[in-house]
């Protein structure tokens, strides 16, 4: 690789040093190196995220339509994504720019809704697509098909759909699987089901889900939203309809070190 671009968090990079730090180093060993907000008419050989998990789902929408790897350097506190430890910056750098990495794809969601004021476009996500109650409600009313068959209507919170990717996410904070990320799935977990009987379902990554929002009460208006990797909100109400489903993009994550799945989950849940 000899063409990077390197998005940062400014909030968890200050004055952007690191991001300063890596941009030097392409630079001095020749390579191009351009620190940017985001990905636009570029076409680099490389994005390196700095700054975490939720910085990658931020920048993920716009770099997998133009096919561009990421990489992310972890100054968060928990990173599943992060391939990069900040102790370790030159030496992976180093492994970048000789071309020593391999590249893993990740499977991706897809939705948009159908609302009084008309349908929105496709959003994608990498971790979830969440539809939960917002505003005054207290419970929102989830009509749940599977394939154009009715799966579940839960009373909850709210539903997690989420990726392989994001199950290690919100989806297992709600007491959903644990899935590897390399599977091809969609988990569905609802958020505090009124219900004894309501459970995490996995769903063929084929599978197509559409979520009707229905009415509990008469005298209130339940207030709902679909959220895309926890950023950005569709606001919904009772008669609309969200439709997920795998989305034709993959995300391309770069990966230098040989450790498997399972060691990470070892190591960042504290089992060793």
């Amino acid at each position: 690789m000899k063409d990077f671009v390197v998005i940062a968090n400014t909030e968890k990079d200050r004055n952007l040093a690191l991001s300063s730090r890596i941009r030097d180093y392409f630079l001095g060993h020749g390579c191009a190196c351009a620190i940017v907000d985001q990905v636009t008419d570029e076409t680099p050989d490389c994005a390196i995220i700095v700054g975490g998990d939720g910085t990658i789902l931020q920048a993920a929408r716009s770099l997998v339509e133009r096919d561009i790897p990421m990489i992310g350097v972890n100054v968060g506190r928990l990173g599943f994504l992060a391939e990069i430890e900040v102790a370790d910056l030159e030496k992976t750098l180093d492994c970048l720019r000789r071309d020593e990495y391999s590249i893993e794809r990740r499977m991706m969601l897809e939705g948009w809704a159908k609302r009084r004021s008309g349908t929105t476009a496709p959003v994608s996500a990498l971790n979830d697509i969440v539809i939960g109650r917002t505003g005054f409600s207290r419970i929102v009313q989830l009509k749940l098909r599977v394939n154009d068959e009715l799966l579940d209507i839960y009373e909850a919170d709210g539903v997690i759909l989420s990726t392989p990717t994001g199950s290690t996410g919100y989806n297992l904070s709600a007491g959903g699987p644990v899935v590897n990320p390399r599977s091809q799935a969609i988990v569905v977990t609802p958020i505090s089901p009124h219900s004894l009987t309501a459970r995490s379902i996995v769903l063929s990554a084929d599978d197509r889900i559409r979520i009707e929002i229905g009415r509990v009460r008469k005298t209130q208006a339940e207030e709902a939203a679909a959220t895309f990797d926890g950023k950005v909100d569709l606001p919904l109400e009772p008669g609309d309809e969200v439709t997920v489903y795998k989305s034709k993009w993959t995300a391309r994550l770069i990966r230098l070190r040989q450790i498997s799945f399972y060691e990470i989950l070892r190591s960042k849940f504290g089992n060793r």
